[in-house]
């Protein structure tokens, strides 16, 4: 085991390709698909996703815990939790649309230090370790400059999901925000901290949909917060370029 940050980054992108051979095979093929309990879908290239990351993370880093979205929590004997989710955006891979991804995350004490989107069939892999910045596809990633709501464009996962959360702050934002896309759940954080989009919202999150994006998106200079605007990994986010999140939060209704 290790407690050097750059090289838990390795071992993270390496869980996170491991899961890519896992899935890709599959992404072109026709599988069965099934309901969870939450009538959210799951597929066989999750579920096997997870677990040859597990295999991976267990042999690579004994004592950690791991706590992922198909399989649970398994316990560890020390400071270290891995976060895994092995296709976040299962709809999109469903559909045959790129903007799936797997999230590996590793939590010290409780605070994601290390973070990877893995959007395989984009072809794009960001990953940021606590002090190192954020890097996609190894150069260096830093969120757009834009400072205006106005000239920003934002982007959420699903246009039915935020107004029946927020109706008023959604209308806001339409009225609001200078482009407005759904280029939805991993990717869209990608897009934020590579300086594409200036902001990326999802009223509920689970933990392992929110674990990875933390350090991504501060390690690119921008900054994540609940939908309370709190500055912590919660159970919804608002990620964006920091420069217009203040603006963004008042017209959302949100702090």
């Amino acid at each position: 085991m290790t407690d050097d940050v750059a090289e838990l980054c390795r071992i993270a992108e390496q869980a996170a390709a491991i899961a890519g051979q896992a899935i890709m095979p599959l992404y072109e093929s026709s599988i069965a698909v099934e309901l969870k309990a939450d009538r959210t879908p799951v597929t066989i290239a999750d579920r096997r996703a997870e677990e040859v990351m597990r295999e991976f993370l267990l042999k690579e880093c004994p004592g950690h815990a791991i706590l992922g979205e198909e399989f649970g929590e398994t316990p560890g004997h020390g400071t270290y939790r891995w976060v895994l989710d092995p296709i976040d955006g299962t709809k999109s891979f469903i559909h045959q649309v790129p903007l799936f991804g797997t999230l590996v995350a590793l939590e010290r004490d409780g605070l994601p230090i290390v973070g990877v989107i893995a959007c395989h069939a984009a072809g794009e892999v960001i990953t940021a370790g606590e002090g190192l910045g954020a890097w996609l596809n190894g150069r260096p990633a830093r969120v757009s400059g834009v400072s205006e709501l106005a000239a920003a464009t934002v982007s959420m996962t699903s246009f039915s999901r935020m107004p029946k959360y927020y109706p008023s702050g959604f209308r806001a934002l339409c009225d609001s925000a200078g482009l407005l896309r759904t280029w939805g759940d991993c990717y869209g954080y990608l897009l934020v901290a590579s300086g594409r989009i200036e902001a990326m919202l999802d009223p509920v999150m689970n933990h392992w949909d929110v674990a990875a994006l933390w350090p991504i998106i501060r390690e690119a200079g921008g900054r994540l917060t609940t939908w309370a605007g709190q500055d912590t990994v919660g159970n919804s986010a608002i990620a964006s370029n920091g420069t217009v999140h203040a603006e963004l939060l008042a017209v959302l209704g949100s702090a």
